[in-house]
């Protein structure tokens, strides 16, 4: 989602000027107020004049954002945040190759039946935790270079990660176009080879 804005905010009875951001799935006030909130526990959201307003935690919140703004973050706020399959790519009738085993449930519920052969598949996935399974990623890809290939991968900076498989991705020509969490611990990036 990925929205932000510099605003008047009025926070239960605290008042001051916050730079607040609207991602997919929480809301975060920074400045003169302070607060982290998940979507989730958020209700009551509403529009009056020129002012987004909601509930949450017993705190009723007022962010003077403008009329339309206030309008699209609330449209925003009140609509379900893509699944993990929508994410990846996974409508129904797209498929996926896997060239790995998935491991995580939160991955193999996303995949579901969108498992197919190589040779049906609209595109690639794997879940790499070394150099050497990346490699053999890679190296399997390349019987259908034309697919996009997602990468899940550890989440964080110790060890192997993202670092890892981008430098690896980009030395082997592959370009990243989008990426997005899969869970507490694992991220996904999807590459791809230029077109010829």
């Amino acid at each position: 989602m990925g929205r932000e804005a510099l605003t008047q905010a009025e926070v239960g009875r605290e008042a001051g000027e916050v730079r607040v951001l609207l991602e997919a799935r929480e809301m975060i006030l920074r400045g003169d107020i302070r607060r982290r909130y998940a979507l989730a526990d958020v209700s009551g959201v509403g529009v009056e004049d020129e002012v987004l307003y909601f509930v949450v935690g017993g705190e009723m919140v007022r962010l003077s954002l403008g009329a339309e703004t206030a309008r699209k973050w609330a449209e925003a706020m009140l609509k379900p945040p893509p699944s993990l399959a929508q994410k990846l790519g996974l409508s129904p009738g797209r498929s996926v190759w896997l060239l790995t085993p998935v491991g995580d449930p939160v991955l193999e519920e996303a995949v579901g039946d969108a498992a197919a052969e190589e040779a049906q598949a609209d595109m690639a996935l794997a879940v790499v935790e070394s150099d050497a399974a990346l490699e053999a990623v890679l190296t399997a890809h390349g019987r259908r270079p034309e697919t996009a290939l997602w990468l899940v991968y550890p989440k964080g900076g110790k060890g192997f990660g993202e670092a890892s498989v981008r430098r690896s991705l980009r030395d082997s020509g592959y370009r990243d176009s989008k990426s997005c969490a899969v869970s507490e611990l694992w991220t996904a990036t999807r590459y791809a080879l230029p077109k010829t």
